[in-house]
């Protein structure tokens, strides 16, 4: 993942974002702008970066 930062990202979110960019990549858009898309997507549904249980204010 070569844009900003994603340790603010669960796992799953990761991976979502993964499978996104590679579904994106499969139908002929360039890698970069796959990785700005699958994260855009992953921003929308999910809200950002981790949500957590008490104590987690990110």
């Amino acid at each position: 993942m070569s844009q900003g930062d994603k340790d603010k990202y669960t796992d799953k979110q990761k991976r979502k974002a993964e499978h996104i960019e590679e579904g994106y990549e499969k139908r002929g858009v360039s890698h970069d702008e796959a990785e700005r898309r699958a994260w855009a997507t992953v921003n929308k549904q999910d809200g950002g970066g981790k949500k957590g249980g008490s104590g987690d204010k990110a």
